[in-house]
């Protein structure tokens, strides 16, 4: 037997700075919390809710997150292809890389240049510095698939190779724009166009980033931590594949009594219900892996978080398709039970 070994280099890193950008994200998310409490906590105009929140959002979805994604899919993608990573130094470029883009954020948003784009809040050369970074992770990531030693594609990497091509192309749709000095831009968008562009890119944000990716992550280490095969393959195949076409017509659903043409609404409101039953699926499927196993969470703190965090999957895309109904979303809508 040929023994293996894989670049866990770049795994550490993205792994330590998940924890550091943790920490510093969920800080802030308290410090902007506190600002709605106290607004006399708004001290300067670098330091006001209107500047933090953006950098609150951002340092917990595309540093904190980010990381965590690019650690376990550079670990998940070697380990099941049965070979190193494809261009080691191109991995490396995107650890230094990734964390440039989240330092710049981190100095631009507070001084206060921003797109004016949730989620997408960076400015023009900050967005050409993540499509050269997410391009390079996108050589490397599907580069080691090519370059496996095992016939076959785990579904692991199924869910992360379609996290990486659907944010590349939600990136470059969304933040299309037209400069007009280095620290200034505006949207290619205008009017109602824009809010629906922006909503396609912010629900899959959530649907792509934070769902297919972290999926990814479920159906790698659930099964590797219960010692337990996945329940269903089949399931998990099926649930792919209508979660990703479903997940891209929900957009909608954030623009209910809008100016946005009423049948589009119905669409994304149609498409949020349909997605309950793709969710739920991967659900399922993590937690009946346990099935023979269950007597691992007394003893195992790690099966306790991954169980725990299935939990609240199955009930946060209860709520989501839920609140996307237009009566329930009449109540609900641009109030603080959204919160």
């Amino acid at each position: 037997m040929q023994s293996q070994t894989y670049n866990y280099k770049v795994v550490r890193q993205f792994a330590i700075m998940t924890v550091v950008w943790g920490i510093v994200g969920m800080l802030v998310g308290v410090i902007v919390a506190a600002q709605l409490v106290w607004p006399e906590l708004n001290v300067a105009e670098w330091l006001h809710f209107g500047r933090l929140r953006p950098l609150h959002t951002n340092a917990v979805i595309f540093a904190f997150g980010g990381c965590a994604l690019f650690a376990t899919s550079y670990y998940c993608v070697q380990r099941t292809c049965h070979t190193r990573l494809f261009a080691p130094g191109l991995a490396a470029f995107t650890f230094w890389g990734w964390q440039l883009v989240i330092l710049l954020a981190a100095i631009s948003l507070p001084l206060g240049f921003t797109s004016g784009k949730e989620y997408a809040e960076l400015e023009w050369p900050i967005d050409i510095l993540i499509t050269v970074v997410w391009v390079s992770y996108a050589i490397v990531f599907f580069g080691t698939i090519a370059t496996r030693k095992t016939t076959h594609i785990y579904v692991a990497n199924w869910f992360y190779g379609a996290f990486i091509l659907t944010v590349a192309l939600l990136h470059l749709v969304n933040s299309a724009e037209v400069p007009v000095s280095l620290t200034k831009s505006y949207s290619a968008y205008a009017g109602v166009q824009d809010a629906m562009i922006q909503w396609w890119y912010g629900h899959n944000a959530v649907g792509f980033f934070l769902t297919a990716g972290f999926l990814g992550m479920m159906y790698y280490f659930v099964p590797k931590q219960a010692g337990r095969p996945v329940y269903s393959y089949r399931l998990s195949v099926v649930h792919f594949w209508a979660l990703i076409f479903t997940y891209m017509w929900a957009g909608p659903h954030h623009l209910h009594f809008t100016a946005l043409p009423d049948w589009t609404q119905s669409v994304g409101m149609v498409f949020s219900l349909i997605l309950l039953a793709p969710s739920w699926g991967g659900m399922i499927n993590g937690i009946m892996t346990l099935s023979g196993a269950w007597h691992k969470l007394r003893t195992d703190p790690i099966l306790k978080f991954l169980i725990t965090s299935l939990s609240f999957y199955g009930m946060s895309t209860f709520e989501g398709p839920m609140m996307s109904i237009k009566t329930v979303n009449a109540l609900s809508h641009y109030t603080d039970w959204t919160v």
